[in-house]
């Protein structure tokens, strides 16, 4: 007899390292995370939202009715307080096409030139919606972390506006403090943290045949 696999959840992301880092936060024994790059033909869903919720939602229930599977997705970004919330759910390309970390970086420094130190507060934010193999939505989450921006990149780690979000606690920014601590105090590891309940309870609810296909 063949052994049984895990129960299966597909990540809605292609992007590597939130792959990695969502499966590290959500490690969950018994649930096997797969990535959009184990469906190559679905195609990419456009983020027409004016939210990161409702990106989130679009995202997971699109690519559930696609692959008919069980899809988390979440959609995350920095909000600046001198920016009135920019760059928002434009974050990835707030510098325009081809997403760059390196030029976001630098266009944001360049709009905040005249900020003073005492009113560059920002938070990074994180909506994260479980989708059903039907589309519909299971359970969504939501996760902050408040910081202020640097005037220049420090740390080499993590990834998007790390060098640049300091949390003023720890006097470092999410690129130094590495991952064991950003695991414990990130936007996406607090949302995480309030989605792992749900998981929990579908992957110990899930039917002994469920890890044949994964739906």
């Amino acid at each position: 007899m063949a052994a049984m696999e895990p129960f299966a959840i597909v990540l809605g992301t292609k992007n590597r390292k939130k792959v990695r880092e969502l499966a590290d936060l959500l490690g969950l024994g018994g649930i096997a995370w797969r990535s959009l790059d184990d469906f190559p033909g679905v195609p990419a869903v456009e983020e027409t939202g004016a939210t990161f919720a409702e990106n989130a939602r679009l995202k997971a229930q699109t690519y559930a009715q696609a692959i008919g599977r069980w899809v988390l997705a979440e959609d995350s970004g920095l909000e600046v307080d001198a920016l009135g919330g920019e760059p928002g759910v434009r974050s990835s390309r707030f510098a325009g096409e081809p997403a760059d970390d390196a030029r976001n970086n630098a266009l944001l420094l360049e709009r905040l030139r005249d900020v003073p130190d005492d009113r560059r507060g920002a938070r990074f934010v994180c909506h994260m919606v479980l989708a059903r193999p039907d589309g519909t939505t299971a359970a969504a989450t939501f996760g902050f972390c408040r910081g202020v921006i640097l005037r220049e990149v420090r740390g080499t780690g993590g990834f998007g506006y790390d060098p640049l979000f300091e949390i003023r606690e720890y006097h470092r920014t999410l690129a130094e403090l590495g991952p064991a601590v950003k695991s414990c105090i990130s936007h996406r590891a607090r949302a995480a943290r309030a989605m792992a309940p749900h998981l929990w309870s579908l992957a110990a609810d899930a039917p002994a045949t469920a890890g044949k296909d994964g739906a």
